[in-house]
């Protein structure tokens, strides 16, 4: 059979049944295999950039391996952020691109760049298919690499003269590769639970290796049977439910809450689970570590040590870590009520609060979350890219259940959202998908809404517009200045409504904190009416600050705090 009709084989039975690309020549014979086969939907994007993204959206939701397709040079190139994206944040993608034609790489062809060597810094594995009879096998390693250890993504490259040739490939006797097991070494496991058995105020942190693992569930059986507080950072928001009585809110010098980061410097041990200890989490790091002990549990074990040397350190699949844990618990016949120091975190987290029942105008960011937490039921996916509303967000917004709360975490490309909800919406068609964003963030791959339009892929955007490069602004503060980071003109800038109509969409533009919950009913209903995206711009404070610090035990709060009013 042609190479690429093994290929399609392969990527059907690896549970692919959607792809995200932008056709052209040298990726032509692939598509040629895809029209031929048929079994798995496609959607032409707008920018490779955001197929990338929206490829990261689908996997972010159903755990399964998401596929972006291009063809050669730029559109390569235009992957790159994607990739570091989906590698940064642990993300299990493969992307596919066309290749000039091998016996013409050499002699500077028409779109040929060696996209192996720009991609494998911010790739597990970028590889060049150079036989065709490799391609099945390239691309069956390919999904076992995305998704075996700490997940991530992989770029496959095709010169179109091998995606040309014919091969010997039968999809009816060929399956998946299996992915190893990561199991915690025993001896390990028992160390970890005497220091927490042992210490008098312990926090659980689960990290986003908590939900890509699909571990909430033990994450919270270990909690309740141990009685022991659990704070997430921002990329294991949801991993928990926000109302669970262990919930110990979040830790950081920016993303976090007043009584997450009391908690934290009131532990005093830590049990990470598949957490990296971000800087934005951590802060300064003596403040961070203090005398606390730190038990750092994570599937790469290049991780342990990374950021600083914990006290113990264990190599494991987060939900076989905590499933053994449980075990060595119970036959034990280890069971708690809870304590003094549970009481004391939930002391805190009723006391440690912030305002978010704001009346002004311009709307303070506050009550926009405050009505998106009212409105929208605990089934809504959330996605949210980088800015001052992704701290506000942090900070404010509830997530109840995992995969529902979807943030770019550690790269914060400007634009995320749009592509990852059309990604989001493609794995869950049933479910209401938000996209929280800001005004300068949204331009950057507002393109991607024509596919959205085309395809019939209906979500909400809610907008916080303060015109301004809103987190450069307030970086910018300790230089004493406001330099180039003011994109105000005319009366309001930029008109995004009229942005969603050029697109065949609708929105509206809100002013006053009342109108709110009314719009978000209306977007709701006119994206399930239209089946395409719906805007809701709220112009906000154009100069507020979120709180933020250097290290957690300093966090400066710019608004009046709850017993001050």
């Amino acid at each position: 059979m042609p190479a690429m009709n093994a290929v399609v084989e392969v990527l059907k039975s690896e549970g692919v049944d959607v792809a995200f690309g932008c056709p052209g020549a040298a990726i032509l014979p692939l598509y040629k295999a895809m029209e031929e086969l048929g079994g798995i939907e496609h959607l032409v994007v707008r920018h490779e950039e955001g197929a990338t993204h929206m490829a990261d959206g689908w996997a972010r939701t159903n755990g399964r391996v998401g596929v972006a397709i291009g063809t050669s040079g730029p559109a390569g190139t235009n992957m790159i952020t994607g990739l570091y994206t989906a590698f940064a944040d642990s993300i299990p993608i493969v992307c596919i691109t066309g290749q000039a034609a091998s016996t013409k790489l050499h002699q500077e062809a028409f779109q040929a760049v060696d996209i192996v060597a720009i991609a494998t810094p911010v790739t597990k594995w970028a590889v060049q298919i150079k036989e065709a009879g490799q391609a099945p096998w390239i691309f069956r390693e390919a999904f076992r690499v995305a998704r075996s250890g700490r997940p991530g993504p992989v770029l496959i490259d095709i010169p179109v003269d091998v995606a040309r040739q014919l091969i010997e490939y039968d999809p009816a006797i060929d399956a998946p590769l299996p992915v190893a097991a990561v199991e915690p070494h025993l001896p390990r496991v028992e160390k970890a639970l005497d220091l927490l058995l042992a210490a008098e105020r312990p926090l659980l942190l689960s990290g986003g290796g908590v939900i890509g693992a699909d571990a909430s569930a033990e994450l919270v059986e270990l909690a309740e049977l141990l009685q022991v507080p659990v704070q997430v950072t921002l990329m294991g928001k949801g991993s928990i439910p926000d109302d669970h009585p262990l919930h110990s809110g979040m830790t950081g010098i920016q993303t976090s809450q007043r009584y997450g980061n009391a908690s934290f410097l009131e532990s005093d041990l830590v049990l990470a689970l598949g957490s990296r200890f971000g800087d934005r989490h951590t802060g300064t790091l003596d403040v961070y570590r203090g005398e606390r002990t730190f038990i750092h549990v994570d599937i790469e074990p290049t991780q342990l040590g990374r950021v600083f040397e914990p006290d113990l350190g264990i190599v494991s699949d987060t939900r076989l870590f905590l499933r053994a844990m449980i075990d060595l618990a119970k036959a034990r016949g280890v069971s708690r009520a809870p304590g003094p120091w549970v009481e004391r975190v939930r002391e805190l987290r009723r006391t440690l609060t912030r305002r978010e029942d704001f009346d002004d105008i311009p709307v303070k960011a506050p009550r926009v979350y405050k009505e998106i937490n009212d409105f929208f039921d605990e089934d809504t996916y959330f996605v949210t890219a980088i800015g001052l509303y992704q701290i506000w967000g942090g900070q404010h917004q509830k997530a109840f259940k995992p995969r529902r709360y979807q943030v770019c975490g550690q790269a914060g490309p400007l634009g995320w959202e749009i592509p990852a909800a059309i990604g989001v919406k493609k794995a869950a068609p049933d479910a209401q998908v938000v996209g929280v964003v800001g005004d300068y963030g949204f331009q950057y791959l507002v393109e991607e809404l024509a596919v959205a339009a085309q395809y019939d892929v209906p979500f909400v955007l809610v907008m916080l517009n303060n015109e301004y490069l809103g987190l450069i602004r307030q970086a910018s503060l300790p230089y004493e200045m406001n330099y180039q980071v003011d994109i105000h003109f005319d009366e309001y800038g930029t008109d995004n409504v009229k942005i969603m109509e050029a697109y065949g969409c609708s929105g509206v533009r809100v002013f006053d904190p009342a109108e709110i919950r009314s719009s978000l009913e209306w977007a709701t209903k006119e994206a399930t009416r239209t089946s395409r995206p719906v805007l809701v711009e709220v112009m906000i404070e154009r100069e507020a600050n979120t709180p933020h610090g250097l290290s957690i035990d300093a966090v400066r709060e710019f608004e009046p705090l709850p017993a001050e009013v």
